[in-house]
C-alpha cells in the first residue's frame, strides 16, 4: 500500500478552503459539525440506541446511524436540529462578523 500524503486543517474555513469551496460552505461545515457533535454528546450520555432515537425524532434508524457516524451528506440541518430537539436540547444561534 503506497504512502498518501496527509494534510491536515484545524479549522472548518481551512477545510472548506482546501476542499476549495468558499468561506460561506465553511461557515455551514462548522455549524453542521457543532450539532453533531452535541447531539453525539447527548446519546451517550443518555445511553441511547440508534432504535431508540430514531423512534423519539421520528426519523429512521438509518438515518440516525450516519448521524451518529458524522455521515451527514444526505443528513439535512432541519433532521440535525429535530434530533437535537428530541433529545430536550436546542440550538441558540449567535451572530458575529466573518474574519
Amino acid at each position: 500500500m503506497k504512502n498518501k500524503n496527509r494534510i491536515e486543517t484545524k479549522t472548518a474555513h481551512e477545510l472548506a478552503q482546501f476542499l476549495g469551496l468558499s468561506p460561506n460552505d465553511g461557515i455551514e461545515i462548522e455549524i453542521r459539525s457543532d450539532i453533531n457533535s452535541k447531539i453525539i454528546e447527548v446519546v451517550k450520555t443518555k445511553g441511547l440506541t440508534h432504535a431508540e432515537l430514531a423512534k423519539l425524532a421520528h426519523t429512521s434508524r438509518t438515518r440516525i446511524t450516519a448521524l451518529l457516524n458524522r455521515n451527514t451528506v444526505e443528513i439535512s440541518t432541519d433532521l440535525m436540529l429535530r434530533v437535537l430537539g428530541s433529545l430536550g436540547y436546542k440550538a441558540k444561534v449567535t451572530f458575529s462578523k466573518a474574519s
